[in-house]
Order: C-alpha cells, then sequence, then structure tokens
C-alpha cells in the first residue's frame, strides 16, 4: 500500500470523525435553546465544550492529510483540477462555520443565546449540504 493512500485514508477518517461532532454539535444547540436554564442548560454546556474540543483536533488533522494529499499530487494536478478549488472553497466554509461554532458555544456559556430552536435546525443543516457537495466533487469530479 502507497503513502498516498495511506494519507488519504486519514484524511477521509478525520473527515468523517470531524463530522459526527458537526453534525450533532448543532443539535445540542437546539435542545439547549430549548431548554435555556436549570440543570439540563448546565449539561448541555458541559456536553457542547467537550464534543466541540474534542472534534477540532480532527479538523486540524483532516486538513493536514489534505495538505499532504494535494502536496504528493503537485502544483501541476493541483491547477488542473477544477473540482478541487470548489472543494476547497466549500471546506473553507466549513472551517468557517465551525470556528462561529466556537462563538455559538460562547454565547451559551454566558447565557447570552438569541437565536431560537428552529434557527439550529436550519444551522444544522447546511454542513450536511456542503458534505454532500463535497463527496460528490471528490468522487466525480465533474469540472
Amino acid at each position: 500500500m502507497s503513502a498516498l493512500l495511506i494519507f488519504k485514508a486519514l484524511h477521509v477518517a478525520f473527515m468523517v470523525s470531524w463530522f459526527a461532532g458537526i453534525f450533532y454539535l448543532p443539535r445540542l444547540f437546539v435542545y439547549h435553546s430549548e431548554n435555556p436554564h436549570g440543570e439540563a442548560a448546565e449539561l448541555f454546556k458541559v456536553m457542547e465544550r467537550r464534543l466541540l474540543y474534542f472534534v477540532t483536533p480532527f479538523a486540524v488533522l483532516t486538513a493536514v492529510f489534505g495538505f499532504i494529499v494535494m502536496f504528493m499530487y503537485g502544483g501541476a494536478w493541483i491547477a488542473a483540477s477544477h473540482w478541487l478549488h470548489l472543494k476547497l472553497v466549500l471546506v473553507a466554509l466549513l472551517y468557517l462555520y465551525h470556528g462561529y461554532c466556537f462563538k455559538l458555544l460562547a454565547d451559551f456559556k454566558a447565557n447570552r443565546n438569541i437565536r431560537s430552536s428552529k434557527f439550529y435546525r436550519m444551522f444544522n443543516e447546511l454542513p450536511v449540504l456542503i458534505l454532500f457537495a463535497v463527496v460528490i466533487l471528490a468522487v466525480a469530479k465533474p469540472v
């Protein structure tokens, strides 16, 4: 087995692990926004913080192994792979989404949440849509 395949596998494995958390965290925000006070709210604060800090290294390692794979393919491949350019834009949006989760976490921690559970339900769908687009781009390479 080649090093390239190992790095690709690690990239995908860390991406799947990252997404498990990115899919679940906004669901916790939904429940927290519906239970803003009391013992449940305090439990949600702990769960949200632990989850976000647990999956953040997976986000970092996803990027690290993704860049290693791109480096191994080389600059000419990167320049010619237009699907990759679009994928990288979508991935950048996912990292912005991840960063925004830290802001939301801080708002909940300080009891400053102003958003409804409906907002968090819609917020929860964004990474799903981006993931579908990224997977289609990476597998089908349509552009």
